[in-house]
């Protein structure tokens, strides 16, 4: 802030000399602070370009102007009219369109998808803009929220799950961020969600990279996420369900490991007896609460007289409920 007005002061001053050496000192003055102004947003324009964008708007403009370069020698050779104007005006309107063309091209260059298509691992997309494959392999983007659960490095050590996973650098500092946390709760997630990201990339087969790329005009973790997935033509991996919906309104395919787990989660038919051990009383009067070992909740009609106990109990029912699966039963005779 004091560079920026340190500069504006400086122009000023050179604004009012200059103007009266010409006998117009407010007029110079007027001329120096608009020119420090655009100077200056200009400025911090370009701190929020990325490179690849500042590369793209300069070849942009180069090329335009070029262009119009190009184009005014012929207009030049009609008579009665004013080159001039139409150079102007041939600068600015085809200089402004390269500008706007390289800076749109600019940000959605992916440096890794460039070489991938120079090397020949080229991305199909179908018409439902749903994500293919990547040279035979489809790039799962982990999420912080999966590394944090770390339910994600069982499900690849089983092998049901295969790589390459892509685990953004942006993602690593914000599970530092939480590692260095002074809630004890919050670090030691952060400290477990590192160690479970050493944990798959020592895994035999699992293929763990860490992307470089960065989105600095976007400042959300998950507008990045989303982004870089569809850059790389690749599939977000999260237990966030919030990003999940985000990824399926932009079309961005999103493997969801809570989806994942319920869908797992063993059938229970009415009739079915298994041992469960009662915890806590239930809402109703006379109910017994359990809990599987998955977390699904079971409401034992007459179980409160249990608590604390082990009881066989068999399926009266099960409901889906937004929050899960829930089961009713009631005591074995």
């Amino acid at each position: 802030m004091g560079l920026r007005i340190g500069f504006v002061i400086v122009a000023s001053i050179i604004g009012l000399v200059a103007g009266e050496l010409n006998g117009r000192m407010w007029l110079g003055l007027m001329l120096a602070l608009c020119a420090s102004a655009a100077a200056i947003n200009l400025e911090i324009m370009l701190r929020r370009l990325s490179v690849w964008a500042f590369i793209g708007s300069t070849a942009g403009l180069a090329l335009g102007s070029f262009a119009a370069w190009l184009v005014s020698f012929p207009l030049a050779a009609i008579p009665e009219t004013d080159s001039l104007y139409l150079d102007v005006i041939l600068y600015l309107l085809l200089g402004y369109s390269g500008l706007a063309i390289g800076l749109a091209r600019g940000r959605d260059f992916s440096l890794s998808r460039y070489i991938r298509l120079l090397t020949g691992q080229t991305g199909q997309t179908g018409r439902t803009g749903k994500a293919g494959h990547t040279g035979g392999e489809t790039l799962k983007i982990v999420d912080t929220s999966a590394l944090i659960d770390g339910r994600i490095a069982d499900v690849c050590e089983s092998g049901f799950i295969e790589g390459p996973f892509v685990v953004p650098q942006f993602v690593l500092h914000e599970m530092q961020l939480v590692a260095d946390s002074s809630d004890p709760v919050r670090r030691a997630r952060g400290r477990h969600g590192l160690d479970i990201l050493q944990r798959m990339r020592n895994m035999a087969g699992i293929d763990v990279r860490i992307a470089g790329e960065d989105y600095p005009g976007l400042s959300e973790v998950d507008d990045k996420l989303v982004a870089l997935a569809r850059s790389m033509n690749g599939k977000v991996l999260t237990n966030d369900f919030n990003l999940g919906k985000v990824c399926e309104v932009q079309d961005v395919p999103v493997l969801n490991v809570n989806v994942l787990a319920g869908a797992l989660r063993p059938v229970m038919i009415p009739g079915e007896t298994m041992p469960v051990a009662i915890v806590k009383e239930g809402k109703e009067p006379g109910q017994g609460v359990a809990y599987l070992d998955d977390g699904t909740m079971v409401v034992v009609e007459n179980g409160r007289e249990l608590l604390g106990r082990t009881a066989d109990v068999s399926v009266t029912s099960v409901i889906q409920t937004a929050a899960g699966r829930m089961i009713f039963a009631k005591l074995r005779d």
